[in-house]
């Protein structure tokens, strides 16, 4: 029943009426989710750009907590036309169980909200702002959280999203990931057809013109592989060979930038092929809503908590006994993450 909602989400995108009963049921979802797991609660906040409200899922560890004394990380969802969808239950779980506090914008253009928030999609631009804007929520309104260690995550387009917020904003996240992440724009736009996904990303015509060539420099500024110069933070990058969505020609261009420009700061990974491709991390079981712990979905997830709780200075004592070995010094697992 929750799996076919989200679905439906997806496949009624302009009955905004109906979206604004699903998305009840799945507000529902992550309460349920959230008993005997964590404090969830739904606020909003307004944008830093523009006149817009925004939605979002705040989640903490169930207990009081000393001023300043948890990580966060603005968890950012896949999709264009998206929101919190219930399979990121077990990973939300699992960050909670780790101490983070997490927000979840469901920034601009996110479906469920209706038609204001619906039509003011701005890819790759003032949703990015959305996003950022969650850091000031959490540092405002949430006196646990230490405004020092601040992470930022996103898959898809989300994970575009979070990329493009740690290179305009640099000193705002303490460190990123990036889990098949959309990366160039141009290429994604004309592999998949220019008509077809420029009415996906601007049904308005407002932004990206008729074309990549007709307005080149959008496309570049909105492309996280033409700004990987101003990386200044730790990053995780995992693509996957298999992607049906984000496709290796796509991906493969940043990783390998990120590899020759930003060695000691960006962490990469190639999954050859692995289960689900594009959604290899994030497959669950949506009657348990545990996550199915194939190979690969393990790995990833072993090395993005590693590489979080690392950059983060997450207690790695106190991570759960199925999280990355604790053995070593968290100095020396720092520099083994860097080194691979």
């Amino acid at each position: 029943m929750l799996l076919l909602a989200s679905v439906m989400l997806r496949a009624e995108p302009r009955d905004f009426d109906r979206q604004l009963h699903l998305q009840a049921a799945t507000d529902r979802a992550w309460r349920d989710a959230s008993d005997g797991y964590m404090r969830m609660e739904k606020i909003s906040y307004r944008s830093r750009a523009g006149d817009l409200d925004i939605p979002a899922f705040v989640f903490r560890p169930l207990g009081d907590a000393a001023p300043a004394s948890r990580p966060a990380l603005v968890w950012v969802h896949e999709d264009v036309r998206g929101h919190l969808y219930e399979h990121y239950i077990p990973y939300v779980r699992e960050a909670i169980a780790r101490g983070y506090v997490i927000i979840a914008p469901e920034y601009r253009g996110s479906i469920g909200y209706g038609e204001k928030h619906y039509d003011a999609i701005d890819y790759g631009g003032a949703e990015v702002d959305d996003v950022v804007t969650a850091v000031d929520v959490l540092r405002a309104r949430y006196q646990e959280v230490d405004r020092r260690r601040v992470g930022v995550i996103g898959w898809s387009h989300g994970g575009m999203i979070a990329l493009l917020a740690v290179f305009r904003n640099p000193s705002t996240f303490r460190s990123a990931a990036a889990i098949v992440p959309v990366s160039n724009l141009i290429e994604r736009v004309e592999r998949k057809g220019v008509e077809r996904q420029l009415a996906l990303i601007d049904p308005a015509h407002r932004v990206f013109g008729t074309s990549p060539q007709s307005k080149p420099e959008i496309y570049k500024e909105r492309s996280p592989l033409f700004q990987v110069d101003k990386l200044r933070i730790p990053l995780l990058v995992h693509v996957a060979r298999n992607d049906q969505d984000v496709e290796i020609d796509e991906d493969m261009p940043l990783v390998e930038a990120l590899r020759v420009e930003k060695p000691q700061l960006a962490v990469t990974k190639v999954y050859d092929h692995p289960m689900g491709g594009h959604t290899f991390d994030r497959r669950v079981n949506h009657d348990t809503w545990e996550p199915e712990n194939n190979p690969e979905q393990v790995d990833s997830w072993k090395r993005i908590w590693n590489f979080l709780g690392l950059t983060l200075n997450v207690n790695v004592e106190s991570w759960p006994a199925r999280s990355a070995s604790a053995s070593a010094h968290p100095r020396d697992q720092a520099a083994r993450a860097l080194q691979h």
